[in-house]
């Protein structure tokens, strides 16, 4: 099974110049915790609820601010031809639950989730899966 076969393909984009007010009403809407940033047609970043949180709100940054202050840069991705049991033990090791997806060309075309998969394989995967993402020590501890 590919990627393609079960991502969510209508997908929210969000600008980084765009107010992390604007941000965190699109997740309201949309209940979902991350919004993949676009740039002039390029994947410049991911905004999460927890980028909200973490990097802006803890820190003093207010609700005007630019999503561009508070994204991360890094982004990971996965293609939309991979093969699901691949994305899924990646998920796993760099731990993260969800991922864009974009097609050889680098354009994004969708997004896929944890839930995503656990829709369309019936669990099957998903709880290794989640057990690796939620181990203590990754880049979102809080044991350390």
């Amino acid at each position: 099974m590919k990627v393609s076969d079960i991502m969510t393909r209508d997908v929210r984009v969000a600008n980084p110049d765009e107010s992390l007010q604007d941000a965190a009403k699109v997740m309201a809407t949309l209940d979902a915790g991350a919004l993949p940033v676009s740039e002039d047609d390029h994947l410049v970043g991911m905004i999460t609820d927890r980028d909200i949180a973490v990097r802006g709100i803890a820190k003093g940054i207010g609700p005007d601010a630019k999503i561009r202050d508070v994204m991360t840069k890094e982004v990971k991705y996965c293609f939309d031809d991979q093969d699901i049991d691949e994305v899924t033990r990646n998920m796993g090791e760099i731990q993260v639950r969800r991922l864009p997806v974009v097609n050889r060309k680098k354009r994004l075309v969708g997004i896929l989730s944890l839930g995503d998969v656990a829709f369309e394989k019936g669990g099957k995967g998903t709880a290794q899966t989640l057990s690796r993402i939620s181990r203590p020590g990754g880049q979102h501890s809080q044991t350390g």
